[in-house]
């Protein structure tokens, strides 16, 4: 984590991992309607997990609810990433990769 960086109350680093002693992974309790439990996910995995319950007006919880009932990966920590991964690749279609500079999904550039 660079200085900028700042972690919010809800957030606890987790501090094994690295040689250097330091884990990027952030861990946050989410309550679901049966249970709470504890996710240790990337700061870009939390952000993008936002912008997800943003766009679709839903808290984590009932996002992390939403998952959990479908899942097929071993754990909700994975199936969250999944998700994700797959919410934003489905988003990204062509108009949306010309809209943001990116180059063209159909030609490949070596």
């Amino acid at each position: 984590m660079n200085n900028t960086e700042q972690h919010r109350p809800e957030d606890h680093v987790l501090l094994a991992g690295p040689p250097n002693g330091l884990s990027t992974l952030i861990i946050r309790n989410v309550q679901l309607p049966s249970k709470r439990t504890s996710l240790r996910l990337e700061r870009s995995m939390w952000d993008a997990l936002e912008e997800i319950c943003r766009r679709e007006d839903c808290s984590l919880g009932e996002l992390a609810e939403r998952i959990n009932g479908r899942r097929r990966e071993s754990t909700l920590t994975a199936a969250m990433r999944v998700y994700a991964l797959s919410y934003f690749r489905i988003a990204a279609t062509e108009d949306g990769h010309a809209a943001a500079g990116h180059g063209d999904l159909t030609t490949s550039k070596n």
